[in-house]
């Protein structure tokens, strides 16, 4: 963080209500994102709320508009999200309270999975049981497909330096008309876009906290459930996912959910919505190392890839752009 941003950040903070009762001196990095937002973590002697976090939100790259309005539908909702405390629109900072350093990928272990997870659907099921179309941007057409262009711009071109043929162009295409026809047709619900173990916060009560929401969109009902069980940062074998995706859609039709009839439907939904999201976050990973000098993702590309080569071999309309993705790859890097 530039210098005079940081020195705007203590000057805000330092006109903040006497009542915080804040220890300026022990503003720390908490943490970051894929995105321009960082957040600060640092201590209060208001017994309420010993530690605080900080969000710098730079306003020309990070708005703050839809973090503060997906905030007050999804704690509407019943979430355990960040309370926005104090905020500052114009200069892009946000005082919330803490949910703890905690992540759901620091704490799930083969014993605590069961209980995690279910955790994770009632929160899931929960958000989903309050939609409403017209409240969050729709995920469109349009959307999905700049989000798949994202894996031969910045993936294959730029980061593997390959190039398709034309026969290949048109497989590649024809795959991802595919893959949105599937996606549009599935029931909408409220998706929050990065339902994963990094943004869960294992919280002692009301677990777990949910982060990094500002992208909510209205869309899919099973992307969700394809962020958080085939999840780019920790594999589970896929005996367990099936359960736990058995688990939520169950939940979901006693709760009233618009999940297909069938399960066998609904998993094959959640599988072309999870290829969906691992073929944009391949292209993702690449532009957040080539755009933005980002290079700790790169080595998480071989789990989204292996998820991608799994589903698109399973299903035969798909498994052209399983042999893209293999012709593309090393044989190191599938494995």
């Amino acid at each position: 963080m530039p210098n005079t941003r940081l020195n705007t950040l203590r000057q805000w903070l330092e006109g903040l209500p006497a009542s915080w009762k804040l220890d300026l001196p022990s503003l720390a990095p908490a943490s970051s994102d894929a995105s321009f937002r960082r957040y600060f973590r640092l201590h209060s002697q208001n017994p309420l709320f010993p530690t605080l976090i900080v969000m710098d939100a730079p306003p020309q790259f990070e708005p703050l508009g839809p973090f503060i309005e997906v905030a007050d539908l999804l704690l509407k909702a019943g979430l355990h999200v960040p309370r926005i405390l104090e905020k500052n629109i114009k200069e892009g900072f946000l005082l919330l309270n803490d949910l703890g350093s905690k992540t759901y990928l620091s704490v799930l272990q083969e014993s605590s999975a069961d209980a995690l997870y279910a955790d994770a659907i009632d929160t899931l099921v929960k958000m989903q049981s309050a939609s409403k179309a017209g409240v969050l941007p729709d995920y469109s057409e349009a959307l999905l497909q700049r989000e798949l262009d994202l894996l031969p711009e910045w993936y294959l071109k730029k980061h593997l330096q390959f190039e398709l043929t034309a026969d290949e162009e048109k497989y590649l295409s024809t795959a991802f008309k595919l893959i949105i026809d599937n996606n549009l047709a599935q029931p909408r619900v409220y998706v929050h876009r990065d339902f994963h173990s990094r943004n869960l916060m294992f919280t002692e009560m009301h677990n777990p906290g949910v982060l990094d929401f500002q992208d909510a969109v209205y869309g899919p009902i099973t992307y969700d459930a394809a962020s958080l069980w085939r999840d780019a940062y920790i594999e589970w074998p896929e005996e367990r996912v099936i359960d736990w995706v058995a688990r939520y859609w169950d939940m979901g039709r006693q709760n009233g959910l618009p999940v297909r009839a069938d399960f066998g439907d609904f998993y094959r939904d959640f599988e072309w919505m999870g290829l969906q999201r691992h073929i944009k976050v391949l292209g993702i990973f690449a532009r957040l190392y080539h755009r933005d000098g980002k290079d700790a993702y790169l080595e998480d590309i071989p789990l989204v890839l292996k998820y991608a080569l799994a589903t698109a071999n399973r299903y035969i309309e798909l498994k052209p752009l399983a042999r893209i993705l293999e012709r593309a790859n090393p044989i190191s890097s599938i494995k």
